[in-house]
């Protein structure tokens, strides 16, 4: 089993190695170092340092990532008056005192402190005389790091922090333009120092950072202020690496045969270590998971229920004869075909639309959703021997070339010239993968709809695509009624409440 660390490793390190910084981004004294028991000398520490900072990427909590998407328009909150305030959101109706929007701020700004105070950590390395070349590349790896959480953050709130170092007085809050083309540029610092491998092909470090990472979070940045032109630079020299290529089964790319594989540019690495008791270092997939299943294997435990595929993103798929790709998006009950049924114009759905998985999981019906996501579902039959626990054991796919390829095309469609062939030849080739036609003179729209089929559920893209180009009527729908005033989340009281630097900058937009 490979992973993206030796987690034993880890837990032995991360007490002498992981520099902490208080909760609070305004305490005097951000950062408590154990200098008495490091050894900069050590070309190990280092690499502990550097653990560190990945380990705070790692640990990313099961409230986070549904924010991210759940207000797009092809996933809903699953539920029936639990977690309210998330079922809310999803309508677009925000309240800065709801617990998650005050976890996901806190804990990514932490963890952007954090990884900066690891970066300060390894300038320490250099000093005490570790090669300087490996320090350069440890902190290019933070940088990365630090600059994805960056945009992630941003997306969700706007004008947020920037941080590049732990001196409170140079901590700001910028504007979020001015911010994606601060991460663009510390790409362009980083991408000189990392390894010119996809992560996959890491033997020190499998599945870590390399220079396509950065050159992916660049192309993203831009991508969000409409630098086609650097979109297309950053992709097409991605594409023509021949470093990457599209896992021939879409539907196992989200399962076990997934983790690791060369599609992936950036995922969350978990393991078990195939034991069945112990060590367990898991997401708790539980969230996405049904509420009630029937599993093949009959331990395993259902999940939560509470992430639903929406029902204009089923038929969206249905009308394009979507078959790979909507069974791995989607889980079907009974219920929920039942009442796509009830719409006349998908009262004969295909034969192969089933409550019961091509693994033998039967899901079924319960109160909180008509459906569960597919993307984030391990079949029962795919967990280690005596593991019970919905999802353990899987990673989380973050970036993918697929979105690689498609952040290339809508360059090219826009406006952009590449060098890695044209907006067709990227289209197709993911939609070749999906059992779907080629198509000629593929435009900006088309592109958008392969993304909508090719991410559905996934880590926000569809709605964060639809804010950047204000697609104002795509994201009211079902009742909702969507207008750029709700791109982002408020700020949460909590923080505003606790930082100064945060507050200041909120009223001096209020008073403009």
């Amino acid at each position: 089993m490979k992973n993206i660390f030796n987690f034993r490793i880890i837990l032995f390190i991360l007490p002498v190695f992981l520099f902490t910084c208080e909760d609070k981004l305004d305490d005097e004294q951000e950062l408590v170092v154990l200098s008495d028991e490091i050894d900069y000398t050590s070309e190990e520490g280092a690499f502990g340092a550097l653990i560190g900072a990945y380990e705070k990427f790692q640990s990313v909590g099961w409230e986070q990532i549904p924010l991210l998407s759940v207000r797009g328009d092809d996933v809903n909150a699953g539920g029936l008056g639990d977690q309210q305030g998330f079922a809310d959101t999803d309508n677009f109706i925000y309240d800065n005192s709801y617990w998650m929007y005050n976890s996901i701020f806190e804990n990514w700004s932490q963890d952007i402190l954090q990884i900066t105070s690891q970066i300060e950590s390894l300038e320490d390395f250099r000093t005490g005389g570790v090669n300087s070349a490996l320090i350069d590349q440890y902190v290019a790896e933070c940088k990365v790091l630090r600059g994805f959480i960056t945009l992630e953050l941003s997306r969700l709130f706007g004008d947020v922090y920037k941080i590049e170092t732990t001196d409170q007085t140079q901590i700001e809050v910028l504007p979020k333009d001015e911010l994606m083309i601060w991460i663009s540029n510390q790409m362009d610092e980083a991408i000189p120092n990392l390894l010119d491998v996809a992560p996959s092909q890491r033997t020190d470090l499998p599945g870590g950072i390399t220079k396509y990472t950065a050159l992916t979070v660049k192309a993203m940045a831009n991508l969000e202020v409409e630098n086609y032109q650097t979109v297309a630079d950053a992709t097409g020299e991605i594409i023509n690496s021949g470093n990457f290529e599209l896992f021939d089964d879409f539907y196992h790319l989200f399962k076990i045969d997934g983790k690791l594989a060369n599609e992936n540019i950036l995922e969350i690495q978990y393991s078990d270590f195939g034991q069945a008791s112990g060590e367990n270092v898991s997401h708790l997939f539980a969230f996405y998971g049904p509420q009630n299943w029937t599993a093949a294997v009959p331990e395993a435990t259902s999940g939560w229920g509470f992430y639903e595929p929406s029902f204009k993103y089923i038929k969206f798929m249905l009308d394009r004869d979507e078959t790979i790709r909507l069974e791995t998006s989607v889980l079907f009950t009974d219920r929920g075909i039942a009442e796509l049924q009830s719409d006349p114009d998908y009262a004969t759905l295909p034969n192969w639309i089933s409550n019961t998985t091509r693994d033998g999981d039967i899901i079924n019906d319960y109160s909180r959703a008509f459906f569960a996501s597919g993307k984030h579902y391990l079949p029962s039959i795919e967990l280690t021997p005596g593991r019970t626990s919905y999802g353990t054991n899987k990673n989380f796919t973050v970036i993918r070339y697929s979105e690689v390829l498609l952040m290339y095309a809508e360059a090219l469609t826009r406006g952009a010239t590449g060098s890695a062939g044209t907006a067709d030849s990227a289209v197709n080739a993911v939609r070749t993968r999906a059992g779907l036609t080629n198509l000629t003179g593929v435009t900006s729209q088309q592109v958008m709809d392969e993304k909508f089929a090719e991410f559905g559920m996934e880590w926000g893209i569809r709605f964060n695509d639809m804010v950047r180009l204000e697609r104002t009527d795509e994201l009211s729908y079902d009742g909702r009624t969507f207008n750029m005033e709700k791109a982002y989340l408020p700020y949460p009281q909590s923080q505003l409440d606790q930082s100064y630097i945060l507050n200041d900058y909120y009223q001096s937009q209020l008073n403009n």
